[in-house]
């Protein structure tokens, strides 16, 4: 029995059943045609912006900006008219997104994620911390999906160096913000273009929910990233407890094939006729086993400052995310532990995404 039919009127006594029964009978078709069809058009764009400005650092990690966009439901990627149709034939081939019988998403992103030694003032090069970096992609990713289940294929090309902007992005915040200057970024490391395959399965393991609302639910993922940016393997889990959850499948810290912000069905609040608002706590955690991190082993085709990286990486986060109409708002405090061998402690960086279905 699914979770959301645990509470069902075969619980309550017979008239107060009835008279519920007849309501829905009256009232519940249109409304969900109503939802279906909001649903079937529906895009949703989110924004993520990560800093570790929340944390009052300045260093490592130190920011992460992502758009994307996901798709209405399709009856197979080339019934978009989004792809070229000389790339669909690749696309049919390639794994774990083309089980018939599911439903489709396209997603686009762009993105720029930045990275510093922890001392920024310095003009020389600091030898036991990490380059100066920054990657700025762009991506699409597929999704395949039932109402347990999600895969996702993304597919991300970007460039790590100085034509990834991040000097001139970091540089004009801090002017603009009256902060210190970055002076080290002579030392970043040197132009590459990077290309990652990245793919990410989020099964939601338990669910319970109320006629009033209240629930909690559970999701897991497991996923890897081959390419010259990264190599790992990951996986983790979301916990999510409070009223009118959203029918998706979590909130994630920026991560390649996180992107999880589309309502599902005609369930989640952002489609519903009458309930409008929600609230719930969430927590986070993601573990990779890392091959590969250019950030810290430098360039792949160069000779480029590097340091000695952590094969084991983890992510733990918690927040709070809060839905009203179509739009989705939330923000977590993560906490990343050790990248590099020679790095002092773990990092904090705080993480806000802003979600609108439309």
């Amino acid at each position: 029995m699914p979770a959301y039919e645990i509470f069902s009127l075969k619980r309550w006594p017979f008239s107060l059943g009835a008279g519920l029964l007849l309501t829905a009978l009256f009232c519940a078709p249109a409304a969900a045609t109503e939802a279906d069809l909001r649903r079937a058009d529906s895009w949703t764009f989110s924004f993520y912006f990560e800093n570790d400005m929340f944390a009052g650092t300045d260093r490592n990690y130190t920011n992460g900006t992502k758009l994307t966009w996901i798709s209405p439901d399709l009856t197979s990627y080339a019934s978009s008219d989004r792809l070229p149709k000389w790339f669909l034939p690749y696309v049919k081939r390639l794994p774990f997104i083309n089980e018939p019988g599911l439903k489709r998403n396209l997603a686009f992103a762009i993105g720029q994620n930045m990275y510093t030694p922890r001392d920024i003032s310095r003009r020389e090069l600091t030898v036991d911390d990490r380059p100066y970096s920054g990657w700025t992609y762009g991506a699409v990713a597929f999704h395949s999906k039932n109402s347990r289940r999600l895969d996702s294929m993304e597919l991300q090309l970007g460039m790590v160096g100085p034509l990834s902007f991040a000097e001139q992005t970091q540089d004009l915040v801090h002017k603009l913000r009256g902060l210190q200057r970055p002076q080290g970024w002579d030392h970043q490391l040197d132009n590459e273009p990077g290309l990652e395959m990245i793919y990410e399965r989020k099964l939601r393991l338990w669910q319970i929910a109320s006629l009033s609302g209240l629930g909690a639910d559970a999701i897991g993922h497991l996923g890897a990233a081959l390419g010259n940016v990264a190599i790992y393997a990951n996986s983790g889990l979301c916990l999510r407890l409070g009223w009118n959850i959203p029918v998706d499948f979590g909130t994630s810290l920026i991560r390649p094939a996180g992107d999880t912000n589309a309502p599902l069905d005609s369930r989640d609040t952002r489609l519903s006729s009458s309930a409008r608002f929600g609230v719930h706590l969430f927590s986070t955690l993601d573990g990779r086993a890392v091959a590969r991190d250019i950030f810290v082993d430098g360039n792949s085709f160069a000779d480029s400052h590097r340091v000695a990286k952590e094969h084991f990486v983890a992510d733990a986060a918690a927040g709070i995310s809060l839905l009203l109409y179509n739009f989705k708002l939330s923000y977590a405090q993560a906490l990343r532990t050790r990248e590099f061998e020679c790095q002092d402690k773990y990092h904090s960086f705080g993480s806000i995404t802003m979600s609108f279905s439309y």
